[in-house]
């Protein structure tokens, strides 16, 4: 039994990681290569190209420092972009629907039930149905083309799946604990920081990477509240169409490879949360 489990994981990473290990292929390839009718799929140290073989190069990483036609500066600015306002986004969401989470769990707040239901209802419509609205707010505002603008928008659409998220998390934390606490007289705040937050960091670690992977991955209000300071990694690809010597796909595939790492890592780093916030509550003791 174990050893048909272990075939059917290997089985299934092998599957799941196609795309990738097709994406780091063409990333080494030269750009004839990576488009011609006939498939090269593996690399030879001789440098033979016949055949299924071709000749690797780093070259397509080299070239992300260049400036290609339909983009205004390198790919490497666009993933600082990308960096910058994902991380931030997931940071503010988190913390913030980790807050509201708090106070609807342990308050009593009047029409509670109704509160949450707007918060939820904020995700039934489209993002791209308020493009119009939100263009027009952030140049009242003079938001448009900044990463402030983007912060905020990502937090605000991320808020509510934060907030319900940790909601079921903190329901799940003994009450006890912060009534003690209160016994040996803890602020209310304090009872938060040092007792419900660090019971809650599993459930942070599952809310920050679905808000990190839907800020990341976003285009549409990317590419519409921004052309020129704020551009992310998924509006600089698409820029690329407009190449007039066609697109150059080992550097697509470089770059795809280093814009999914960011994520990659940081979900190995919030693993053991990660895992104990999926199962979390699951068992009651």
């Amino acid at each position: 039994m174990k050893a048909l489990r272990w075939v059917f994981v290997v089985l299934y990473f092998g599957v799941a990681s196609l795309p990738l290990g097709w994406l780091a292929l063409t990333s080494v390839k030269h750009k004839a290569a990576s488009i011609s009718i006939d498939p090269k799929l593996l690399p030879s140290l001789s440098g033979s190209e016949e055949g299924i073989w071709f000749a690797p190069t780093l070259e397509a990483y080299r070239q992300l420092n260049q400036t290609y036609t339909g983009a205004a500066r390198p790919f490497f600015h666009y993933l600082k972009n990308s960096i910058l306002i994902g991380l931030s986004s997931t940071f503010c969401a988190v913390v913030i629907g980790t807050a509201c989470a708090y106070g609807f769990s342990r308050f009593r707040i009047a029409g509670a039930r109704d509160w949450l239901f707007f918060i939820l209802s904020t995700r039934f419509l489209p993002p791209l149905a308020v493009v119009m609205p939100v263009l027009m707010m952030y140049r009242e505002f003079d938001l448009q083309n900044t990463h402030l603008g983007l912060v905020l928008l990502y937090t605000t659409f991320n808020l509510s799946l934060a907030v319900w998220l940790m909601k079921g998390f903190i329901d799940e934390i003994p009450r006890a604990y912060e009534e003690a606490a209160l016994v040996d007289g803890y602020t209310r705040l304090q009872v938060f920081w040092k007792i419900v937050v660090p019971r809650a960091a599993p459930g942070m670690a599952v809310t920050g990477v679905f808000c990190l992977i839907s800020a990341w991955n976003e285009y549409g209000f990317a590419m519409t509240l921004n052309n020129q300071e704020a551009v992310t990694v998924p509006v600089f690809f698409a820029g690329l169409q407009g190449n007039v010597q066609g697109l150059p796909w080992p550097q697509i595939a470089a770059g795809v490879l280093l814009f999914v790492i960011p994520i990659a890592v940081f979900t190995v780093l919030v693993r053991r949360h990660l895992l104990r916030g999926v199962s979390f509550g699951t068992i009651k003791r």
